[in-house]
Formats: structure tokens, sequence, C-alpha cells
């Protein structure tokens, strides 16, 4: 009846699949897997990006009982992680100190102890936390209980992730998600530098802010939002050396070494590098422990040194 629209229309739909073919396919999310890591997929000119939550198919697997001299933070992580996948109430959790002692591993080791009861881990980059709602809104329906991992995390002065964080783990405007809980790890306990001239409420700065006290209110809000603090403090002597010697035995597969050799080896490892954590420590087993497997041989040069007086004693013998 209207063979002109009919033409436009037919038109029309063609080059709307000629677009539609040249979009990628957006991944539906896969909810079996255990471990996801939180990316951006372009979806070109028309779509912008889109965040996906994309399963990680080898995860990381720590066991609780691997993270020695860490025993009271264990202990509490485990207690609000266990509430949390029971159905009870619970905190999030800021975890902070000295680098190299274990925070993220213990978050790690959190997933082997609950990831049968429904936990679920997702990593989010702090440059994505901006997306924090989207997930939080992408979760809500489903039965599993998520945390969120937000690894070695600290702001700038208008960070945009920063406010974006606050809104979640206060809800905003919306109710908190029940089934998702942040857990962040950081070297800094407010998550922001501070400066000596933001605790002087009194003195203006030179910038023109009237009230840097207030400054510093806003940025300590953001680890208050945080229920429940975790502090790591860095390892003494005995500590280091206790932590490097669990590694071997498990990293060697043996309980038996020369512990005297071992000890040396391990306290020039730590001098050498700086520092005693527990990084350093895992470090030193990975190549100590690769050092068991290969046979002690004698050196060619250091045979052919012992073997010289015999020599010399023939020759005074034959004389």
């Amino acid at each position: 009846m209207f063979p002109k629209f009919d033409k436009v229309a037919a038109k029309a739909e063609a080059l709307i699949s000629k677009i539609d073919a040249l979009l990628p396919v957006i991944p539906e999310n896969d909810w079996s897997a255990v471990v996801y890591r939180w990316q951006r997929i372009d979806v070109g000119a028309f779509g912008g990006a889109r965040g996906v939550l994309c399963p990680v198919t080898q995860p990381h697997v720590i066991r609780p009982d691997d993270l020695h001299d860490i025993d009271e933070q264990k202990e509490r992580l485990l207690a609000n992680t266990k509430q949390y996948v029971e159905g009870r109430t619970a905190n999030n959790v800021l975890l902070t100190g000295a680098r190299g002692t274990g925070k993220s591993s213990l978050v790690k080791a959190m997933l082997h102890r609950f990831s049968r009861q429904g936990l679920r881990l997702i990593e989010v980059d702090r440059a994505y936390l901006i997306d924090l709602p989207a997930i939080a809104e992408m979760v809500a329906t489903r039965s599993e209980k998520f945390i969120v991992f937000a690894d070695d995390l600290s702001f700038e002065a208008g960070d945009a992730a920063y406010k974006a964080l606050k809104s979640v783990l206060d809800g905003g405007v919306s109710a908190p998600t029940e089934n998702m809980l942040v857990y962040a790890t950081s070297n800094r306990r407010h998550l922001m530098p501070e400066r000596l001239s933001e605790n002087a409420e009194a003195v203006h700065t030179d910038d023109g802010e009237i009230h840097p006290g207030e400054t510093t209110e806003e940025k300590i809000s953001l680890s208050e939002r945080f229920g429940l603090w975790l502090s790591f403090y860095p390892f003494d002597q005995e500590q280091y050396l206790d932590i490097a010697h669990h590694w071997v035995v498990v990293l060697a597969g043996r309980a038996k070494f020369d512990e005297v050799v071992f000890r040396k080896a391990a306290l020039l490892w730590a001098l050498e590098r700086g520092g005693r954590s527990g990084r350093i420590a895992y470090q030193f087993a990975r190549d100590f422990a690769g050092g068991l497997s290969v046979p002690q041989k004698v050196p060619k040069r250091a045979a052919r040194v012992t073997q010289a007086p015999r020599a010399r004693t023939n020759a005074r013998t034959k004389r």
C-alpha cells in the first residue's frame, strides 16, 4: 500500500544488520567459575566500553595453614568470612601494613577455605573501582557470596574511583548488597597521601584552603567505612626464618635438609634484599628448594688442588 515506505524500511533493516555484524559479541557471564577478574570490553563507537566478569581458569590457591606468624589477623578474617558465607552479618575489611606480610595471600586463602560454601572472588583493578555499583547490581540476584578484592589500593586527590568506593561501602541511596563485601589491601592506612600541613587546622594553606582540617577528615572517611581493620607488621628474624623454612618443606617436598646451611643462606638472602618480609622468605624458599634437587659436585679445580700434595709426596718417595 506504501511501496516507498516499505523500501525505506527494508534499507533501514539491512543497515541495522550490517551495523550489528560490526559490533563485537559480548559474552554472557560464566557463573560456574570461582574467581573472576573485572574487565572492560570495547563495544565500538556506538556502545563505548562495557564491563564483564572474566573467569580465571587457574586461580592462585593458598591454604590458610601456609600463612605463618599472622595468626591473629588470620583468625579475625576467617571469623568474618565465615559469618558472611553462613548468611550472618559481616564487615568490609581493610588490610593494611608493611609490604610482603601476607595481606593479599590471606584474602586468597579465604577462597580456599570457603569456596565450597559458595564464596566467590572478583578481582577489580583500582582503575575500574568506578564500576563497583554495576558489579553490585550484577551479582545482587545471585545465590553465591561475592568478595570484591581490591589489591594494593591507594588514591590520589580527585580520583573518581575514591567516591565510587565510598558509595558502595555505605550503600549510597540504595541498600548495601547483601551478597557482596569488599576486601581491600593497602600499604596506606588511610588510602590517600597525607601532608603535615593538613593537621594544622588554624593555618591557612598557600593554595587557599580555608579549612584544611576538613580535607583530612575527607581522606580518613573512606578507611572508616571499612568495618574491620587488620594491621600487618614487619617480621623479625625468627619469624622470617620460620616462614622460609615452611615454604622450603612445602616446595621441596622434604622435611630434612642441612639446617645450618639453610639458616646462613636465608639470612644472607634477606641481607642482600634489604628486608625480612614473607614475600622475600618465599622467594628464598623457591631458590633454596630448587637447589636441593641438584646433586652437589666438587669443582674440578678444587679436586686438582687436593690431589697436588699426593703427587709431591710420591715424587719424594721415589727419590
